[in-house]
């Protein structure tokens, strides 16, 4: 998916937290803006901004975004207005929102998986973790996805912008993040390039 499903403007990371910070139930601030918050000082540019729902917890995207064109990617690499009766399938798990159709995309909200008091990662339900230790929280109170888990997602693409965020936050792991993340790169990607980075 790309530019010829429109333009992006996100919100700010304090835009989305004004939004979703009325919510109940757990959410995160994820992607590169996770990352960002975990350094403590931006140190790229952001084409857009994530916030990761629990499945169980979609619903609550018409709930925090009444009134909004939202749009789920389903089947992946395409997108089609998320009416508010319907519960999104399992391969469904993102959400692409914007004001208004003919304005631009906002904010893109990932839904991921849970079993009780766990999170399991969609991509392999080996991995799991109790959803209290999830995220972190900014000074300003924001919560963000831990960054080992949001490297294990940016694994597997090994994009650019991807290794910049490794890169810059990979000296900042604390001896039990980086553990996390080479047991679970182990157990999904054995070879993988960074698995270096975590045992120098």
């Amino acid at each position: 998916m790309g530019e010829d499903l429109g333009t992006w403007e996100p919100m700010s990371v304090a835009e989305a937290t004004a939004l979703f910070g009325r919510l109940t139930t757990p959410w995160w601030i994820a992607g590169g803006y996770a990352i960002e918050l975990f350094v403590g000082s931006p140190f790229r540019p952001h084409d857009d901004i994530d916030v990761l729902l629990l499945r169980r917890d979609q619903q609550k995207v018409h709930e925090v975004l009444a009134g909004w064109d939202i749009q789920a990617a389903d089947p992946p690499g395409t997108l089609r207005p998320w009416p508010a009766d319907e519960w999104l399938p399992a391969e469904a798990h993102d959400i692409w929102c914007r004001e208004h159709p003919d304005g631009p995309w906002r904010i893109q909200v990932m839904l991921d998986e849970a079993d009780g008091d766990e999170w399991t990662s969609r991509r392999d339900a080996r991995i799991r973790r109790p959803i209290r230790s999830l995220g972190l929280h900014a000074a300003d109170g924001t919560p963000y996805l831990t960054p080992e888990v949001q490297l294990f997602y940016k694994a597997k693409g090994l994009r650019p912008k991807d290794e910049v965020d490794f890169a810059t936050a990979v000296s900042l792991l604390d001896p039990k993040a980086l553990r996390w993340l080479d047991e679970t790169l182990a157990l999904t990607s054995p070879d993988h390039p960074w698995r270096a980075r975590l045992s120098d």
